[in-house]
């Protein structure tokens, strides 16, 4: 199975989202590569066949799950881990990702990324089902830090949890810094500290987004243009580590002009090719 440090460099991608399906091949030169979201197609069925056909003509494709629910009890779902790994091979995708949280209580979908009763035990035990993951798909696996509006107080801090999981396993980490902020801000925490605490040696890929601002809290909506705190995170990251890809999410109130997402996906090409300032 190919290594963390054997993924390729990717460059500068975006989301794809249906809505934006025919200015993504328009501007196909602009973009470097591609996140797809999984759920959308691991059924399979003529209609995702042509559209991922058409996708990987173009760029490199990289599935990003938000149904895996690597956190509720028990193994992940072996029929889901089956169609994943069809779909990673299918697109050749170097890597797949998803959220370290869970989604699922009971059987039953929470309709959202819920964030964990944070212990060494628990971190501890999801590594091990990370790796366990991560073999079946024969992939690198990658997960994300999610945000989260109540802390539980477990008295271990996300990134100790973050450092405490990647400790015992080879996984990576997708760092979105847009959650990091927000959930700086949120719970008045240093994202300076945060980012000294995880590895960031684990860092494969970083996201960026835009959210909104609500009385007294920032909410992570992808639904506006990535702000300057996300931007300088993103170099404070570029910094510290040598990153594979990086890419701009994008889910609802999409821009009229795509020129703007353009711009987006521009900027962090541009800071990835940047000389490392210290």
């Amino acid at each position: 199975m190919r290594s963390l440090s054997a993924v390729p460099a990717l460059g500068a991608g975006l989301g794809f989202r249906t809505e934006l399906h025919d200015q993504i091949v328009a501007h196909h030169d602009d973009i470097d590569w591609l996140e797809l979201i999984t759920e959308h197609f691991l059924l399979g069925g003529q209609r995702d066949d042509r559209t991922l056909g058409e996708l990987r003509e173009l760029f490199p494709l990289v599935p990003h799950g938000i149904e895996m629910s690597i956190g509720s009890p028990g193994e992940v779902d072996p029929d889901y881990l089956d169609a994943l790994a069809r779909l990673v091979k299918a697109i050749d995708a170097p890597y797949f990702s998803d959220h370290l949280c869970f989604t699922r209580a009971g059987g039953v979908s929470l309709g959202s990324l819920t964030p964990l009763p944070r212990s060494t035990a628990l971190a501890r035990e999801l590594a091990g089902k990370a790796q366990r993951v991560q073999e079946a798909v024969g992939v690198p696996f990658i997960l994300e830090n999610i945000t989260y509006h109540v802390d539980l107080q477990t008295g271990m801090s996300e990134a100790e949890f973050i450092a405490e999981f990647f400790e015992h396993c080879d996984c990576g980490l997708l760092l979105d810094v847009t959650n990091l902020h927000t959930n700086a801000v949120n719970h008045g925490f240093d994202p300076q500290h945060f980012l000294d605490l995880i590895p960031m040696e684990r860092v494969v890929q970083v996201h960026l987004a835009g959210g909104i601002e609500e009385p007294g809290v920032l909410l992570d909506s992808h639904s506006t243009a990535v702000p300057e705190p996300a931007w300088r995170l993103f170099d404070d990251v570029l910094r510290r580590v040598p990153l594979k890809a990086g890419m701009i999410e994008r889910d609802q109130d999409f821009p009229e002009d795509f020129g703007e997402l353009l711009t987006e996906v521009g900027r962090v090409r541009a800071a990835m090719r940047a000389p490392v300032r210290a």
